[in-house]
């Protein structure tokens, strides 16, 4: 789901975002209608070089033609049985893994007891028979009778697959948005015999009893209006939809709607009554996306615009920041004032820990609500086409690990969209070292200076280097704040502890309130860091 925007967060992207028009532009879709031009033999011979090299572009740009399979103490990697496979929406569903192609229109299914894996051809996609086209699908999930259901964007509606008949049924949204051909269909919830769903263009809240679908028709597909008036006087072809959860416990529906770059906004909609409430954000958390809820029903949100996530009080609407680790190890050519993680999607484990992947972070990450430390994982693979590297700067780029989904034993299996790889990451493995603190909370005067005391003990031989990022600013760097360790990076034994003490001086410019610092330490496969509150007055 990648969206562009006009102000300079665009810079930082660079070609991260900016990379996808190409399936717009080189949208020729290089299918057999371009004998228009047949009529003059040397047009007719540019346009298919022009072609072969359009093709070899986007095979070098998204088929991970050369990519291997990476491994580190955390991560291990699959490559998938056929090329250019482009895989995006996942789902762990007990021993099988399964995933959409979205290049070839294939429903694949990994058994993680053998790793065998069967592909299962999807009966229209178009995409297959134009060499640079792919439908985008973000969304897999399950239902109790063990039926697959995932979104496709080209085809404009919702799938799915039962596995005792080996069958697909395929029921279209009946709108298509004269300006983009599709409501892009991103986010499906499943709630006994209904199936709510959204997309991105679109400006409704979509629904149906599973019982009157039937396929290749709209039939029993209704839809709500979302309530968008605070969107007012934002160009309506900014305005969309992120995605959307349900909390069982308390009927509701939780939805994230942005412009991105622009406005950011949540809506909860009761599902007995039909009715929403409005939540505002920020100005600054203009791009949530993804939403996961809590025990006490208060949604978590990835903003995919910022290094941001935070909690929303259902309540009384109270918004608390959490930042990523700083960025790192992507490129050398990223500006510190650039320099955004953009987590994506978020889901919760068995246990109450948070789960996220952070796009350009090139990480995927647990969060501790309870004890609030964040631990992240480095994906061991990086591909300088997607990132502004330097000629021999090496490694440099990320993996495109754009969707996850949390499996048995709290395995999590991502999908790497444009490595032609799955990736798994064993959740229950301890981290090799630890860092806690003894106060979590302080209070403070702009120009003033805390001192925060750290405690490192390592599980194992670790080589560490010292981090920290803040929600003073929305990339999670400080800012015009002064930082500083009393020791920036040295080796520890395994078993052995050490004092840090962590010094931050606010600066001036900050505005009186509430702010979260994240310290912490790093090496080459994790990040641990601690969460610490910090009113500012």
């Amino acid at each position: 789901m990648f969206r562009t925007q006009t102000n300079s967060k665009a810079e930082l992207l660079c070609l991260i975002l900016a990379i996808t028009i190409v399936f717009i532009v080189v949208g020729f879709n290089l299918s057999e209608n371009n004998n228009l031009f047949a009529q003059s033999d040397q047009f007719s011979q540019f346009v298919n070089t022009s072609k072969d090299q359009a093709i070899l572009q986007f095979q070098t740009q998204f088929c991970g033609m050369n990519s291997t399979q990476h491994s580190n103490s955390f991560i291990s990697e699959y490559s998938l049985p056929q090329k250019c496979e482009m895989p995006l929406g996942i789902l762990a569903d007990n021993d099988s893994i399964w995933y959409v192609s979205t290049k070839l229109g294939h429903l694949g299914k990994l058994n993680i007891k053998d790793n065998n894996s069967q592909e299962f051809t999807i009966p229209v996609w178009d995409s297959r028979s134009k060499p640079t086209d792919i439908s985008q699908t973000w969304d897999v999930k399950s239902d109790s009778k063990g039926n697959i259901w995932f979104t496709d964007e080209k085809q404009n509606g919702i799938w799915r697959y039962e596995q005792d008949s080996n069958s697909f049924s395929f029921f279209p949204v009946p709108e298509r948005p004269s300006g983009f051909g599709t409501i892009y269909p991103v986010s499906i919830v499943l709630n006994d015999d209904e199936i709510y769903f959204a997309g991105i263009r679109s400006k409704s809240l979509w629904f149906a009893n599973v019982s009157d679908l039937k396929n290749n028709s709209s039939e029993g597909i209704s839809n709500i209006s979302l309530p968008l008036s605070s969107f007012k006087g934002i160009d309506p072809d900014l305005v969309s939809t992120g995605s959307i959860e349900i909390d069982r416990d308390r009927n509701v529906l939780w939805i994230s709607m942005l412009a991105f770059g622009v406005k950011g906004q949540l809506f909860k909609f009761d599902l007995s009554s039909r009715t929403f409430t409005p939540f505002d954000l920020p100005q600054h958390l203009d791009s949530p996306v993804g939403i996961s809820i809590d025990e006490k029903g208060n949604p978590w949100i990835t903003d995919h615009g910022t290094s941001i996530f935070f909690m929303v009080n259902s309540t009384d609407g109270k918004v608390t920041e959490f930042s990523t680790s700083p960025l790192s190890r992507i490129s050398a050519n990223i500006p510190k004032e650039f320099s955004y993680t953009l987590p994506y999607w978020i889901k919760m484990d068995s246990t109450g820990n948070l789960w996220f992947n952070e796009h350009v972070g090139n990480k995927i990450a647990r969060f501790n609500t309870t004890d609030g430390t964040l631990v992240e994982y480095w994906i061991p693979t990086q591909n300088n086409l997607w990132a502004p590297c330097a000629p021999n700067e090496s490694p440099c780029g990320i993996s495109n690990a754009l969707q996850f989904s949390i499996g048995k034993n709290n395995q999590i299996w991502f999908s790497e969209w444009t490595e032609n790889k799955l990736g798994m990451l064993n959740g229950s493995k301890p981290p090799s070292f630890v860092v806690g603190t003894s106060s979590t909370e302080y209070n403070v005067k702009r120009g003033e200076t805390i001192e925060i005391p750290l405690i490192i003990s390592a599980k194992g031989p670790v080589n560490l280097k010292m981090i920290a990022s803040s929600t003073f600013a929305s990339t999670g760097n400080f800012g015009n704040s002064s930082i500083s360790f009393s020791q920036d990076s040295f080796s520890m034994n395994s078993g052995e502890t050490k004092n840090v003490t962590f010094l931050v001086t606010p600066s001036d410019e900050l505005a009186n309130g509430d702010y979260t610092i994240m310290i912490g330490a790093e090496n080459e496969e994790i990040s641990y860091l601690n969460s610490i509150k910090v009113h500012i007055s």
